[in-house]
């Protein structure tokens, strides 16, 4: 397992902090681009948060391409800033997967299999005033359709008092599912939809807010879906159903 970069320092840094907006911008946006037809809403939701401010982004996962989208949609001044955890088992187990992660997302690595070495890392980052990117379901989903939630991120929230920012990634799961080991050609349409910032209820505990993340995520993607003709959740879960039954 490669430790890296596990002092908080390194996610403030203004050096780390310059090397990957150049690395976003001229490297990551455009190879994510010219690969897919990419249509970003909601951009106008992020004025209310502050440049200098702790924040959740959370959305659906379905695909590798997502954190690369959502990297690049919102504005460089939050994304310049945010911070995300990837699975250490799979991102940090080699240099040369590591180097990139970090670099590219400014990564932290996170145990999927149970081990208490590293909890408690974003909780840290958060009070440090670092934003976060977190997919609640906690892995890709394999049919598209949106899993359960972990409460883990609506508590952070209700912990540390942020905003969340909710986001919808529609057409992502066709452009790249899981289980291929490359993207589909032809410049699939994949859109970023931002959502307003949600705060908890007063008194409300995080598996309620939690629920009601996911409400929002879901509304999102299905109201863009249906704007561009393409499939709903409903759908998906459909679509799966009759797969599943097939084999």
């Amino acid at each position: 397992m490669v430790e890296w970069g596990l002092s908080k320092a390194r996610y403030k840094s203004n050096v780390n902090r310059a090397a990957r907006f150049a690395a976003q911008v001229l490297l990551l946006k455009p190879a994510v681009w010219s690969q897919l037809s990419v249509e970003v809403h909601g951009v106008e939701n992020t004025a209310t948060i502050a440049d200098d401010q702790a924040f959740l982004v959370i959305a659906n996962h379905s695909s590798h391409f997502d954190a690369p989208l959502i990297f690049g949609a919102l504005p460089r001044q939050l994304a310049g800033r945010m911070a995300t955890g990837a699975a250490a088992d799979y991102f940090f187990k080699h240099w040369y997967t590591a180097g990139p992660t970090a670099l590219f997302f400014n990564a932290f690595p996170v145990d999927r299999s149970g081990s208490r070495n590293r909890r408690g890392m974003a909780g840290q980052l958060l009070a440090d005033d670092v934003p976060l990117l977190i997919f609640p379901e906690g892995t890709r989903s394999r049919t598209g359709a949106i899993g359960s939630f972990n409460p883990g991120s609506a508590g952070l929230a209700i912990k540390s008092g942020i905003p969340v920012l909710p986001l919808a990634l529609v057409g992502a799961f066709a452009a790249w599912p899981a289980g291929r080991s490359r993207w589909l050609p032809g410049r699939p349409k994949v859109h970023v939809a931002i959502g307003k910032p949600m705060w908890p209820d007063p008194g409300e505990i995080a598996h309620d807010f939690s629920q009601r993340l996911r409400r929002a995520i879901i509304e999102l993607h299905d109201a863009t879906a249906l704007a561009y003709d393409m499939p709903t959740q409903e759908r998906m879960a459909q679509l799966a159903a009759i797969e599943g039954a097939k084999n």
